[in-house]
């Protein structure tokens, strides 16, 4: 659906039931192209709690690292939300001269986006907690889709996101782009596929079982 607005998701040939990212093969069933670009995600409400710039300079380290390693996939980054400062990250992303990435930017209907999550290769959280307190619940929702997730590091994330258990924090774009290249890089993907194992023990957990095994006990005396 987003190719008919976003030709850098549609298939190269014109086919309506292929992606740039899929085909089928001979008995009618979608598989992934070889060579097909990985999927990244982010959603945002841009405001100053995420700092994009952080993504964007690790998408250009990335960039330099496929020049120099010629083995990473390309890459397309969506970003998805709606908020303050959106124009100002979109006139920085004009800027950007990409050859092996694209970023896409979308406002999706809500029952697109769990399907844009279901359908990607890695999540991206740029939350940081103001109170570091709060964890943010887009990683809640690309886990409940069974999507990996490299998220920012603060106080009490840990709480959320194991590293490298359900996915990897990082604190710097440098890191950002090394994990990137890392989980991007392995054509088998075999810790991206450890990760959605152990996201679905996560999957199957209910909110009563969480509030059981978490809470209750702070209130049993």
């Amino acid at each position: 659906l987003l190719g008919k607005d976003y030709p850098i998701f549609a298939d190269p040939d014109g086919q309506a039931n292929q992606t740039v990212f899929t085909q089928l093969d001979s008995s009618g069933t979608p598989e992934y192209r070889s060579g097909r670009p990985a999927l990244l995600v982010s959603s945002t409400s841009w405001t100053e709690d995420e700092d994009f710039g952080v993504l964007l300079a690790s998408l250009k380290m990335y960039e330099q690292r496929c020049v120099e390693v010629g083995n990473l996939p390309p890459l397309v980054c969506v970003i998805t939300g709606k908020g303050p400062q959106k124009q100002h990250y979109l006139d920085q992303i004009k800027e950007l001269d990409f050859s092996r990435i694209r970023v896409e930017t979308p406002w999706l209907e809500a029952a697109d986006y769990p399907r844009l999550l279901g359908s990607a290769d890695l999540g991206v959280s740029l939350h940081t907690s103001s109170s570091g307190l709060d964890l943010p619940m887009k990683v809640v929702d690309m886990f409940g889709c069974g999507l990996p997730v490299l998220a920012h590091d603060f106080k009490c994330l840990s709480e959320l996101v194991e590293h490298k258990y359900n996915g990897m924090v990082f604190t710097s774009s440098r890191q950002l782009a090394s994990q990137l290249e890392e989980l991007l890089g392995d054509p088998e993907q075999s810790l991206l596929l450890d990760f959605r194992e152990n996201l679905l023990a996560f999957r199957l957990q209910r909110w009563e079982q969480h509030w059981n095994a978490n809470v209750a006990p702070l209130f049993a005396d």
